[in-house]
């Protein structure tokens, strides 16, 4: 039995069968370059790590249920220039996320918030956030059902547990039945505990009246708007425009 024949068992075992996909060319390297024993086990634990950070980030990004993948070099900052960059920019850091601050990204339809909103939670995946993307429409109808079959709580978890949840075209429809409700509990309970990104073709003044209850919407919205960054972003519609003349943004 050679060498290699008893590597194997024991990587496995140690749950590092992933060294053998780049085993065969750091051993060529070290023999070729006189690597030094240490290098060599270096150079192998590295392409370990990078391999497993590399699944994690897919996964976290396969969780995230992106509607598209976006990212903020695909988009059109000079289209609308009124866009902020540095501001976008710097929440691009994800800097806002372990302090559980809400970014609500305000305009009208096509301007590029639900591009934007996705391009920040690829860098939080990339920065090893857990991020859920969701349309407002479908959590609203999610935690309808869930009321309705006795695992409200269970499936609120699933929004309250993420690092980053991003919350897109919240307003578009109008809340019915239980929806206000079931936002204060979603605001109340990622308040302070979890960073939320907001978009929404409503200005601030417009978010209050869509409670129906005026109690319930202070409550709600100044839990969402206390740690807040609020960007109001106006242009024209890339919806309007050829893909010859600029990329389609949502």
């Amino acid at each position: 039995m050679g060498a290699l024949d008893e590597l194997v068992p024991l990587l496995k075992k140690l749950r590092l069968s992933g060294v053998l996909e780049t085993l065969d060319l750091r051993v060529r390297e070290a023999a070729e370059d006189d690597v030094a024993h240490i290098e060599f086990l270096v150079r192998l634990l590295r392409d370990e790590v990078e391999r497993r950070e590399s699944k994690q980030m897919a996964t976290r990004i396969r969780k995230a249920c992106f509607e598209h993948a976006k990212t903020l070099e695909d988009f059109d900052f000079v289209f609308n220039p009124t866009v902020p960059k540095a501001k976008v920019l710097e929440l691009a850091t994800c800097a806002f996320v372990p302090r559980h601050e809400n970014v609500l990204l305000l305009g009208p339809t096509g301007v590029g918030k639900s591009h934007l909103a996705q391009a920040i939670g690829y860098r939080a995946c990339r920065a090893k956030h857990t991020t859920l993307f969701i349309a407002a429409h479908e959590l609203f109808n999610e935690l309808r059902a869930a009321r309705a079959d006795g695992t409200f709580h269970k499936r609120l978890q699933r929004y309250l547990n993420v690092e980053l949840l991003i919350l897109d075209d919240l307003g578009l429809r109008p809340l019915q039945h239980t929806d206000p409700l079931d936002l204060y509990d979603l605001v109340r309970g990622r308040y302070e505990r979890g960073a939320m990104i907001v978009t929404s073709n409503r200005a601030v003044k417009e978010l209050h009246p869509m409670f129906g209850d005026p109690l319930l919407a202070s409550a709600a919205l100044d839990r969402l708007l206390h740690h807040a960054h609020v960007l109001e972003l106006n242009g024209h519609s890339y919806r309007t425009h050829t893909p010859r003349e600029v990329s389609t943004h949502a």
